[in-house]
């Protein structure tokens, strides 16, 4: 019986065929030739995928004063200036700098030009609608909720003023006077309950 030919495998022949392959691919110009190609790839990546630098924000002269619910709904994002305020716990801040977050089109632009209190204290994207809310009927820990945003508030964001209740008198501030960053100053919510 007459055996079949052997037929083989390219790439079987012999063991000094793969390392001429191997000799080959790492010779110097391959590697030069390579690492250009990797360089020229990386280039045209970077420029198809490079993000347009932010222009830089314009900076809003600050403003000090306190507000009604109806005053502070003006600040939402929406007018020119773009300037947004969110009150917190009887106070006012200014969270222009968080614009993507509290202007228009953000996750918590809901919370832009309103009292943002009640939606903070039970985790809700929801403002209050009602003309003033004393959050009297938020339990302790909810209420504890918003002490703690009003401090990282108060870290992150400049104070405007105070969120008057109805029939209030706004305090008017100078320009000398310095901000009232005092936390240990009981906050509007605060006072109503010490009563």
């Amino acid at each position: 019986m007459a055996s079949a030919p052997e037929t083989k495998l390219p790439g079987t022949e012999s063991p000094d065929a793969g390392s001429s392959f191997i000799e080959e691919f790492y010779s110097p110009v391959n590697l030069i030739i390579i690492a250009i190609i990797f360089v020229l790839v990386y280039k045209i990546y970077a420029k198809f995928t490079k993000v347009p630098a932010e222009t830089p924000a314009v900076e809003l002269p600050k403003i000090r004063k306190d507000m009604t619910v109806a005053e502070l709904r003006q600040y939402d994002g929406n007018q020119a200036d773009g300037r947004v305020l969110v009150a917190v716990n009887g106070w006012i801040f200014d969270v222009t700098r968080g614009r993507r977050f509290y202007g228009p089109g953000g996750p918590y632009a809901a919370f832009g030009g309103k009292d943002a209190s009640r939606g903070l204290a039970t985790f809700s994207v929801m403002s209050s609608d009602k003309e003033y809310d004393d959050l009297s009927d938020l339990n302790s820990m909810e209420m504890e909720s918003v002490k703690e945003w009003e401090a990282q508030f108060r870290e992150k964001y400049d104070l405007v003023g105070r969120l008057l209740k109805p029939g209030e008198e706004p305090i008017n501030y100078s320009d000398e006077e310095p901000e009232d960053t005092d936390t240990s100053t009981p906050s509007p919510t605060e006072d109503k309950k010490e009563q």
